[in-house]
């Protein structure tokens, strides 16, 4: 392989995480935001409130997209196989 087809695998490398971890990041700053409102309006401010609700929210998360995530890593991996055959 070359230094650019190294380079092209390395973008679509980064692009595959991004598009696997974005949803529970997305998910994970919304709670984060709606907890944030939440205690800044009722002025609790337990530190540890947030955390509950943001990891719970993230493992429903990670259930649902699970199928999505499985397919885009898969994908990747076979294109990596394939490189890794032809050469």
């Amino acid at each position: 392989m070359t230094g650019p087809e190294i380079l092209d695998l390395g973008r679509q490398a980064i692009y595959v995480q991004l598009q696997v971890s974005a949803p529970m990041m997305a998910v994970a700053l919304g709670v984060g935001l709606a907890i944030a409102l939440l205690q800044a309006l009722t002025q609790v401010q337990e530190m540890t409130l947030v955390f509950v609700p943001k990891i719970v929210a993230i493992f429903l998360t990670l259930l649902i997209s699970l199928p999505f995530m499985s397919q885009a890593l898969a994908g990747f991996m076979n294109l990596v196989a394939q490189k890794i055959v032809t050469g």
